[in-house]
This record gives structure tokens, C-alpha cells and sequence, in this order.
């Protein structure tokens, strides 16, 4: 985050990457390509170091290429007793055995952005020998770090285990949640955009291929605690990933969307590196459409439009202690030292003097959007909207933000469930501790829409 000392974050960052790997340049050079396509100095205190950011978070995200599962299981498959097909309907002492809630993560292959992934694994041994529990961790993770969609996911997961431990069938559900993809234009017309495409997938091997009518898979289900979700069949690629969705703001056919030439180039480069083949099927409109989520973040000069819109039209006569606020107002930024999205909640709070009136919703909204749709950082976000607002009250203003990043996920930190909370006070919220404990205190709770 920007609080972060810059030479000592870079230290930190170059661990484990080696900074003259040809694939890393490539990432980093074509990182620089996108930024100066956004409008962007590349050489700007902040975003100076960007590119290796970029380039190591793919490297991270990505390193399932480089693994192979055999040497994952080789050696963690140990003899157990009991484990007879003559002995019991699934094994007999050796039964069923689940691994639920899996945290990972992976990359869609569909647009470039990372997606979260529940995943539960159930296999049913045989052959009187059974795998290391963290296997079945490590083995869902080498295909998740890879550019994926949710039924190929699991589909590689459920053979990699099968043909690795040569069980009597294995079972993968996949429960995934991946960012919607709205535009500054969209969310002036309607702020509650839905956040999240979600979808559940399930493969099976041996007695779980069989969805349908599987005892197997009823008692994996119920062990999930899963039984209440309608289990569907996966849906095609074009309804699960927003940015190929017909009703989504950012569909390249409604909006018409002509792509910087560099710029594809560049991300086609960043897929070649990562040890992708760009002529893939799936992947060939996979560029233009990273790029056009990008362009929504492109430096404009859009906070010039704001000016005027705090004037003094009239006197505000009522007591000036009452803190005003308005709370959840939604936001989407850039970051711009990973170039990942992050989102959440910002709520305001001032004091309004006299000569200035009361600020709508829908003003604070335009502010918070105006500033949130440009690369940023949180703690500057806070700052300018602050201050935006500051001019349109008199000086007496508290903002807090509530963030989710996608960074904290994607970066080999993976810290799911995290969130980010900066404040900024001017005025009278700086110097009266009462007054910034009250606003606090009427901050709602988490409305628990995040998956991060």
C-alpha cells in the first residue's frame, strides 16, 4: 500500500523473482506499454516500480505452469489397512474422505482478472493406500494457478487426483465468485450494480461420474453441508466471465470499444510470458477485452467537471453540531502499484456552516466515483474526496473508506476475507475526538457482499 517505505517494499519484492528472468522483463516492459497507454508517467513516484509489481503478481498467479502434479503426490501415498472392496459399500474402513473449504484463487482466462474459488475434494481410496491430506490442497492449487475457467478447473482437478492416487473415483465441487465489470458511465445511472458472478461446478471420477444418481455423491453433498444450493450444470464461459456477458456494460459489441494496438500487443506478450499460447481458442479476444477494463481507468481530467457544483447558494440556519453524513456510498478503483481492481464502501461525514447548503447523495456519489475511476491508491482516494468535499461545507469533513483488493489475493499474499480501512478528517473532525467517535460510531457493519 502507499504507507509502504518504496526501497524497502522493492527488496521485498524482487525475493523470489529473479529480476533478469527474460519472462519477468517481458512482463515488466509490456506493463509499461499499458501505463503509457493509460496516460500514465511511467517514470511517477509510486508507479515507478508497477511494472516488476505486475510482472511478479502474473509470475505468482500463474506459477501452476511450472509445476507438475506427480511430484506433488510422489512419495505422500501411505498404506492403510481396511481399505478392501470387499469391505463396505465405499471402501470400507477407509470411506470417504473430504477436504472442504479450500481458499484459492485463479486468473480467468477470459479477461485477466483474478477469481476466488471455494473448493471442496472428496475421494474414495482404494487399493489399501491413501494420499497426504495437504496433497489435495497442493494438487487444486498447481491448476489454479493457472489462466482458467471454473468447469475446466475442476475437470483437471478431478483427473490430476485420479490418475495421480488411483482412487475408486474422486469428487471436486468449485464454488466461484468473479468481480462484475461496470463502467463510470453505468454507475452514475444506477449505483447498485451487482458486484459479484458467481457459479458452482462439479466434476466426478469412477463412482462419482455419475451426478445424477450417485449414493456417493449424496453423502458428499450432505458431508459440504451443501444440500440446500440448487446444483446446476456449469454455464458457458460467455454468462460466467461479465466481460463477455451481452447485458454487461463493458461488452466490446454494445459499446462499440476500438483497442490500442500497443496496448494488445502488450498484454498478448504478458500471456506468452507466463507460458500461455495466445493463439488458443479461448484466449484470442482475451487482450482487447483486458485492456478495454484498463481504459476505464484512463487519466482523465474528470474531477474538473466537479468545480462549481459546492457553491454558496444559500444560508444554512440549523445548528451547526449536527454531524450530517451519508454512509455506503459504493466505489471502484484501480490499484496502481498492481494494476487490480479494489472496491467498496465510503461514508461521509461534516458539519455544514453557514452559507453552504446540505450536499445530496447523488453529488457525493459523482465525487466518490470521479476520483475512484482513475489508478489510485486508498489513502489518496480518501484524501481528495475529503477535500472535495471540504470545500463544499465550509472545511468540517470525515471520510472512511472500506476497501476489498484484489491484490491481497493475487500476489502470494493471499489473505482472503481482508479489508482495508483508511480515514482522513479536516477541521473540527481533526481536533474534537467526540465528534469523530459518533460519526464512527454510526458506521454500519460489513453488509458481508465481499469475497475477498
Amino acid at each position: 500500500m502507499g504507507a509502504l517505505d518504496e526501497g524497502h517494499f522493492c527488496e521485498e519484492l524482487e525475493k523470489g523473482v529473479e529480476l533478469e528472468d527474460p519472462e519477468t522483463l517481458a512482463i515488466e516492459d509490456a506493463v509499461r506499454v499499458l501505463l503509457q497507454g493509460l496516460g500514465e508517467d511511467v517514470a511517477r513516484e509510486g508507479i515507478r516500480k508497477t511494472p516488476l509489481r505486475v510482472a511478479k503478481a502474473f509470475r505468482e498467479g500463474t506459477r501452476g505452469y511450472q509445476q507438475k502434479v506427480k511430484d506433488i503426490i510422489q512419495g505422500a501415498l501411505f498404506p492403510e489397512a481396511g481399505l478392501d472392496k470387499s469391505i463396505g459399500n465405499a471402501g470400507g474402513a477407509g470411506g470417504l474422505v473430504v477436504v472442504r473449504d479450500l481458499n484459492l484463487f485463479s486468473y480467468c482466462e477470459t479477461c485477466l482478472l483474478p477469481f476466488q474459488v471455494k473448493c471442496h475434494v472428496g475421494y474414495v481410496p482404494s487399493g489399501q493406500r491413501v494420499v497426504g491430506l495437504s496433497k489435495l490442497s497442493r494438487v487444486s492449487d498447481v491448476f489454479a494457478k493457472r489462466l482458467q475457467e471454473p468447469q475446466r478447473l475442476a475437470g483437471e482437478i478431478c483427473s490430476a487426483l485420479q490418475d495421480g492416487i488411483k482412487p475408486s473415483g474422486v469428487a471436486v465441487v468449485l464454488q466461484c465468485s468473479h468481480l462484475r465489470f461496470p463502467t463510470l458511465g453505468s454507475l452514475l445511472l444506477n449505483s447498485n450494480n451487482e458486484v459479484w458472478s458467481e457459479i458452482l461446478v462439479m466434476s466426478g471420477s469412477g463412482v462419482f461420474k455419475d451426478e445424477e444418481n450417485s449414493e456417493c455423491w449424496t453423502d458428499f453433498m450432505s458431508l459440504l453441508k451443501l444440500r440446500v444450493l440448487k446444483i446446476e450444470k456449469s454455464q458457458t464461459s460467455d454468462c460466467w466471465c461479465p466481460s463477455q456477458s451481452s447485458a454487461s456494460p463493458s461488452c466490446m459489441a454494445c459499446s462499440g470499444f476500438m483497442a490500442n494496438p500497443l496496448m494488445v500487443s502488450a498484454v498478448t506478450k504478458i500471456i506468452e510470458s507466463i507460458g500461455e499460447d495466445p493463439l488458443r481458442n479461448e484466449l484470442l479476444g482475451t487482450p482487447v477485452r483486458f485492456v478495454q477494463w484498463l481504459m476505464n481507468f484512463k487519466e482523465t481530467k474528470l474531477d474538473l467537471k466537479l468545480n462549481g457544483l459546492g457553491c454558496k447558494v444559500q444560508s444554512y440556519t440549523e445548528d451547526e453540531s449536527t454531524i450530517h453524513s451519508e454512509m455506503n456510498l459504493s466505489f471502484w478503483s484501480q490499484c496502481e502499484h498492481h494494476l487490480l481492481p479494489f472496491h467498496g464502501v465510503i461514508h461521509v461525514g461534516y458539519f455544514c456552516t453557514q452559507g453552504f447548503n446540505l450536499l445530496p447523495k447523488t453529488l457525493l456519489q459523482s465525487v466518490v466515483h470521479f476520483f475512484g475511476f482513475k489508478l489510485q491508491v486508498q489513502e489518496r482516494l480518501t484524501r481528495q474526496i475529503a477535500e472535495t468535499v471540504s470545500s463544499f461545507v465550509g472545511g468540517d469533513v470525515m471520510v472512511v473508506v472500506e476497501a476489498y483488493h484484489t491484490c491481497m489475493i493475487s500476489r502470494g499474499i493471499e489473505k482472503s476475507g481482508s479489508s482495508t480501512a483508511t480515514i482522513a478528517v479536516l477541521g473540527r473532525f481533526s481536533t474534537d475526538a467526540s465528534s469523530r467517535a459518533k460519526f464512527l460510531e454510526g458506521i454500519p457493519s460489513s453488509t458481508g457482499d465481499h469475497k475477498i
